[in-house]
This record gives structure tokens, sequence and C-alpha cells, in this order.
């Protein structure tokens, strides 16, 4: 026989709780009626998981196997019935929503009237950061990252990932040639970031390795700034696909040295803080904005 979600429930209850006595009076049984659950558990998996003696409980090593793979099994019924529950509701109320300039126009705003049409109820407040922000002293209940993460007081979703790629108009292009090597770069313009040096650091490779530090000829704190003054012509820039690939369709702007690329992709997570209940209103928009952003994942 296979062991039930109940009797994995007493058995996690146990542990956590420290005695038998104690998870009786927590999942609503008699002692008694705990004993025979572990011990009904313990003969359909054929081993022994408590060691019991009249002062103390210790775990095997088979125990504690189980132990935790019982929890994530445990965990993973919660969810999904919540979700189920989630399902039968109608989103509604106030969504605060926040992320850097360019990635809320060129990865949210064109998909705003849509998310509105299939969740009338729901109220959206845009808010734009170029800098990480404080969740909630900003009232914010989302917020969109860019890049690697750092902060373990958040609870983070991955969205996907965005390639980043190595842009120029064709005006500027014409004026000043087309880079064939990485070695070119030296003697072109180069727009960067005026603020967090990673975001300086090019996917090309190189003898070094497969990240090229770039000296910004001229830089800027926003992507968007960035983007801008690549298509008017002023340089060399590396934009990733979510706010570039418009132009690089249309023409505006010409991927170069592609064949150098390393293919790094920058992750894209939601964030909120690990107390926060995901309410229905968050999860429809992450599971919507999720579906949008698979024309940019990797």
């Amino acid at each position: 026989m296979k062991a039930r979600s109940d009797e994995l429930q007493v058995f996690v209850s146990v542990i956590e709780c420290g005695s038998i006595s104690a998870a009786a009076e927590q999942v609503g049984q008699t002692p008694s009626a705990i004993s025979r659950t572990l011990s009904r558990l313990e003969a359909k998996l054929c081993t022994t998981l408590i060691n019991r003696t009249t002062r103390r409980m210790d775990l095997t090593e088979e125990g504690r196997f189980f132990f935790e793979r019982a929890k994530a099994i445990l965990a993973q019924m919660d969810e999904l019935e919540e979700r189920l529950s989630l399902h039968r509701q109608t989103p509604s109320g106030r969504l605060r929503i926040n992320a850097a300039a360019p990635f809320m126009l060129h990865a949210i705003v064109p998909w705003v009237a849509e998310f509105r049409e299939r969740y009338p109820d729901i109220q959206l407040e845009l808010n734009t950061d170029d800098l990480i922000i404080d969740l909630l002293e900003q009232g914010t209940d989302v917020a969109i990252r860019i890049g690697e993460l750092s902060d373990s007081s958040l609870h983070a979703r991955s969205l996907g990932c965005s390639p980043l790629q190595i842009l120029a108009s064709p005006e500027y292009l014409a004026r000043h040639g087309t880079p064939r090597q990485v070695e070119d770069l030296a003697g072109h313009s180069l727009l960067g970031f005026s603020q967090t040096e990673t975001l300086n650091h090019w996917p090309l490779r190189h003898a070094e390795g497969d990240r090229l530090p770039i000296r910004p000829s001229l830089s800027a704190s926003s992507g968007e700034t960035l983007r801008q003054l690549a298509l008017a012509g002023a340089g060399i820039v590396c934009l990733s696909h979510f706010m570039s690939h418009e132009d690089v369709r249309s023409g505006r702007l010409q991927v170069i040295l592609a064949e150098a690329n390393s293919g790094y992709r920058q992750p894209i997570h939601a964030v909120y803080y690990r107390n926060t209940q995901l309410a229905l209103r968050i999860q429809c928009f992450l599971d919507f904005i999720q579906q949008k952003l698979a024309v940019y994942a990797c």
C-alpha cells in the first residue's frame, strides 16, 4: 500500500511539534491514534522513520530523507488547493506594479488594454523607478526586477529571461563603419550606464572571458535614454531584447557582433515580500505577463 496524504501530515506534524502529544493536539487526534498512524506508515514503507523512547524521538537517516520530501509534497498540495480556490473567485481590487521605465514602456504598457479587458475589476497603478525601491515604503504589491536578485527578504517568481544584443543605428554605422570583431569597439562611441557597473559588462567573448567591461563614451542612468541615444545615432549600445526587438524588426537598429555574443540572458523576476499572501489579482497579472513575455524568453 502507498502512503496517504493524511499520514504524511501526521508524520510531519510529529516532527515539527517535537512530540506525539503536541502533534495530537495540533491535528485534533488522540496520541494513541497518532502513534498508530506512524506505525502504519512505517509498515507501508518497510522502514523505521523515528526511533522512539519514553524520553525522546530521533529521526533515522531514512526519516530525515522522508521528512524533507513529505513537507515538499504537502506544500505542493496546499498550493494546488489554493490555486483551485482562486480560480473560482473573481479577481478585483487595486494592483500596484513597479518596474524600471524601459520594462514598463516596452513589456507592460503594450498589453494593458488586453489585461483590463480580461480583468475589468482590477484597477492597475503603474509606477516606474530605474533604481531598486522599498516595496513596503512605496506601497507596491509587485515589482519587476531585471537581472540577478540578491535580496533574501523577497519572494521571487521567474517570468523568463531576455537576451542582450549589441546594437547601433544604420546612420551611425554608415558614418563610422561596422565593427567586425570585438577589438574594433575601441574605436567607437560606446553608450553605457552611469550606475550599476555590471550593466556595462557586455556579453561578448574575448581573450579574457565571456563578458567585456566597457568604458562608456556617453552614459545615462536609464536604459530608455540609452535606447533613444542609439536611435539618434550617438553610438553603440547593449540593450535587452524586450526593449529593442521592435527597433531591430523595423530596421531602426541593427544587431552587430552577433557571432561574438556569448548568449547571456537577463533574468526577469516578479518580487514581493515573503509574508505577502499572493492575492488573486497578483496571480492573474503574473500569469498574464509571463505568457506575454514568452516572446523574449530563453
